[in-house]
């Protein structure tokens, strides 16, 4: 009998964190209660800045890349080229995180599918924007195993009549079939992450670990305070993609998220001001935040 990977979608008790790779602490426990208390108000954290690498010399064109579309078997994962890079500053960040990679989550109901949950309530999907630290690390690797890493700008992803503009190219229908097997690769030029992120500059912020193995402790994460939105047709069209290659069985990529975690008493921080009146946080409340972290104990 062979034994289990060390990764499946399908049963995240065997997402371990191998013992040649270090942890950022290792007594904290798995689950913990649930603090209710909302985040602390911090109208000192700033809106967030998004800069192209490219821009200098491209002047006209802004936040314009080419990126690799992945089916990894896992996610969906868009992978910038390096010669077009982007930043991002401003907001919890002492530093400049360069942007390395987007991932896709999401279910196989709409009821189902985002990494952190708003009230107890879940997103159909969410974007998980990875940032790493290029001002103190070389790279991704580098930086994910180490303090101040890696930044992970989060947004919910919401099925809708419409379709936002980024998702859309990598989401229509003569995109996404190209990735349906793992391992499969298409090229996406004239990319605007601009157009990724949703009307407001209002988030929440804490300090947490990666979602996925080896689930390093290292990444502060950003969680916008509005969705995005995707078609009925393009969600579908997700939840048809393989975990698998061609000759083996098909198993959807859907449900690709951790079991809710608790937060462990972290403290969460917002630039979102409760006591006006708006639209970007239902009831101007944000309760309860939970998200599908990566804690590990002895």
């Amino acid at each position: 009998i062979l034994n289990p990977p060390p990764f499946s979608l399908l049963i995240p008790s065997l997402w371990v964190v191998p013992v040649h790779q270090p942890q950022a602490s290792s007594i904290r426990p798995y689950k913990t209660e649930m603090p209710s208390r909302k985040p602390v108000t911090s109208y000192s954290v700033c809106g967030l800045s998004l800069v192209s690498y490219y821009q200098k010399e491209t002047k006209g064109i802004v936040l314009n890349t080419i990126g690799t579309m992945y089916n990894t078997g896992r996610h969906v994962s868009l992978r910038l080229d390096k010669e077009h890079l982007v930043n991002i500053s401003g907001g919890p960040m002492t530093y400049s995180h360069r942007l390395e990679e987007i991932r896709l989550h999401f279910g196989s109901e709409d009821s189902q599918g985002s990494e952190h949950l708003l009230n107890g309530q879940a997103f159909s999907g969410e974007v998980q924007l990875i940032h790493y630290n290029h001002e103190l690390y070389t790279n991704v690797t580098e930086a994910a195993k180490s303090p101040n890493g890696l930044v992970v700008v989060s947004i919910f992803i919401k099925v809708s009549d419409s379709s936002n503009p980024f998702l859309n190219r990598m989401l229509n229908r003569d995109t996404i079939t190209r990735i349906t097997y793992k391992n499969d690769a298409y090229l996406l030029q004239g990319l605007n992450i601009e157009e990724l992120y949703p009307e407001t500059s209002s988030f929440i912020t804490y300090d947490g670990s990666m979602t996925i193995p080896p689930c390093y402790e290292t990444a502060n994460w950003i969680i916008m305070n509005k969705p995005v939105y995707i078609t009925r047709m393009q969600m579908h069209s997700l939840r048809l993609l393989s975990q698998n290659q061609p000759s083996q069985i098909f198993l959807s990529m859907s449900d690709n998220f951790r079991p809710v975690q608790s937060l462990n008493n972290r403290c969460i921080r917002t630039n979102i001001n409760f006591s006006l009146q708006g639209k970007d946080c239902p009831n101007n409340r944000a309760q309860k935040l939970q998200y599908r972290g990566g804690f590990r104990g002895q």
